[in-house]
């Protein structure tokens, strides 16, 4: 249900007001999801002085990592900002810091507990940040797939690929069995490899992804594609639908790039004269179809640096990205796709509280929160995320 936003008083009502679209609610989202409108601010006005306050007395042991999808008074303190792997590979670039505060979800504090050495410890202000598409595979129901593909005969001859935005026990799994991980920015290169070494790929855990790489960038049919349910015997398919298939799409999506629909983008289309319509791959199919571009985080922040002056643009991705665009280009109009402005409600409990006191407990002495791979599993998880950065 999307409702109808009020207007702050003494506001012009205008379809462009990128701030003024999310003043309702939304009680049919999903868990992941938060349709509140803006997020209130930290309500202790002290917190920003007393982050840079420890902050600065940690010096260079302390290195903060800020998540493009974070909101911006966590981004301020950010050394350094990013997608989750960028973001994992600078932590794995700076072995001099001692501490490696991620401001982001569980599986990226985790990829970068894989990529820094043994001596750093990574944290996550908030343990409760968690991803629920990493969630939609779990490691025991990822096992029971390769048991259905192994009884239809063609386990053997399929590469899993995972997304980045998975736990590291799924990264293992992938390591373990000659698979490599991907990114929204180099799925096409990963699926190419993958057929180098296999005829059929397991893309998890985002259906969304994997379906638009292998269709749009590889040339294959929506016939060549199949879901697998985890939560169904032999994840809903027979074993002739697994031997025939190429692609064996997890039945997993993105909670704020699945609420973008096609008529959102006719929507905006009416609204915005002349708008160009930019959405990110783990949108679903038919609305990545509708768009005008489609690519990662990093493709849709480059492509608003480029974009000539005055001209319109509407933006399918997490909200607080496309606030902070907004705000960086004044000279051109940038809107949210959606009439319901959602945030990613698991990437916003890192707030400014939490960060302070995740930097005032180092300060202190105490290592709170520390996010540690279990050494088999980050073996073959950084097996796997290897083989991504070996990708041709």
């Amino acid at each position: 249900m999307t409702t109808t936003p009020d207007l702050m008083p003494g506001v012009e009502p205008t379809p462009l007001a990128l701030l003024l679209l999310g003043r309702g609610t939304d009680p049919d989202s999903e868990r992941g999801v938060d349709c509140p409108g803006d997020l209130p601010a930290a309500s202790d006005p002290t917190l920003v002085e007393r982050a840079r306050t420890a902050k600065e007395a940690l010096g260079d042991r302390v290195f903060v990592l800020g998540h493009h999808y974070q909101r911006d008074e966590v981004i301020q303190f950010a050394d350094v900002t990013g997608d989750s792997f960028r973001l994992a590979q600078q932590a794995a670039a700076r072995p001099e810091a001692e501490f490696i505060v991620f401001c982001g979800v569980h599986f990226m504090a985790e990829s970068a507990d894989i990529l820094t050495g043994p001596d750093q410890a990574v944290l996550l202000p908030d343990l409760a940040a968690g991803c629920s598409m990493a969630d939609m595979a779990t490691f025991d129901q990822v096992e029971d797939c390769w048991e259905a593909l192994t009884a239809a005969g063609v386990a053997d001859v399929t590469v899993p690929v995972s997304y980045m935005n998975s736990s590291a026990a799924i990264k293992g799994f992938t390591g373990r069995h000659g698979g490599t991980i991907c990114t929204s920015s180099n799925a096409e290169r990963a699926l190419e490899w993958a057929f180098t070494r296999g005829t059929k790929v397991l893309f998890m855990p985002d259906q969304h992804l994997g379906r638009n790489t292998a269709v749009r960038e590889l040339g294959l049919s929506l016939d060549d594609c199949v879901v697998y349910d985890p939560r169904k015997p032999m994840g809903g398919l027979t074993p002739q639908q697994l031997q025939d298939a190429t692609m064996i799409l997890w039945k997993g999506h993105c909670s704020v790039h699945g609420r973008f629909t096609v008529d959102a983008v006719r929507d905006v289309r009416e609204r915005v004269p002349g708008v160009n319509v930019l959405v990110h791959p783990e949108c679903s199919y038919d609305v990545v179809g509708a768009a005008d571009l489609v690519g990662s985080t990093e493709f849709i922040i480059r492509t608003l640096e480029a974009a000539e002056p005055g001209s319109a643009w509407a933006i399918g991705t997490e909200l607080n990205l496309v606030r902070r665009l907004a705000n960086e280009h004044p000279d051109k109009t940038v809107v949210f796709l959606e009439k319901t402005v959602c945030f990613c409600s698991t990437m916003n409990r890192i707030d400014l509280p939490h960060l302070v006191w995740t930097l005032e407990s180092l300060v202190e002495g105490t290592v709170p929160n520390r996010i540690e791979v279990e050494p088999e599993t980050a073996r073959w998880a950084r097996a796997a995320l290897d083989q991504m950065l070996a990708l041709p």
